[in-house]
């Protein structure tokens, strides 16, 4: 019978791990021994010079600091709500959104410039994202 019990024991701790796995719960995340995982934010040392970014990122920076009238006036030059809190939080108006065109798509695409702060045609700190706001860098030197 304590055999019996032990198997069913066995089986039953077995099935709860499957469940897990199968339902994608990590049993040990934010254990109380363990320090809770950070979110992606930008840090200083994840920087992207200007240089280092695709050609059509200069156009849109010339336009910025212009105050040119943007590609897409309804999409670009509005606000950028952070809604994924990858970027530091600040107040609701303080992040604009600006396209950057990729060669051969005929849509808006994934690749865009995040200005916040100060004006709309000169920003305190410039980000960039090629994946639709999953990452940034800082962009040290748009201005």
């Amino acid at each position: 019978m304590a055999s019996t019990f032990k198997t069913l024991a066995g089986l039953g701790g077995a099935a709860v791990v499957l469940a897990a796995a199968f339902f994608g719960l990590d049993l040990g995340e934010n254990a109380p021994d363990q320090e809770p995982k950070q979110t992606s934010v930008v840090r200083s040392d994840n920087e992207c010079p200007v240089a280092t970014l695709p050609a059509e990122v200069n156009p849109v920076i010339d336009g910025i600091l212009g105050g040119k009238k943007p590609k897409y006036p309804e999409n670009d030059g509005v606000r950028f709500g952070n809604y994924e809190g990858h970027l530091p939080k600040k107040d609701k108006n303080y992040y604009r959104e600006y396209t950057v065109d990729t060669p051969g798509l005929n849509h808006r695409g994934e690749r865009r410039i995040i200005t916040g702060g100060g004006t709309k045609a000169d920003p305190e700190v410039w980000y960039y994202t090629d994946d639709h706001y999953e990452s940034f860098c800082e962009i040290p030197d748009a201005e």
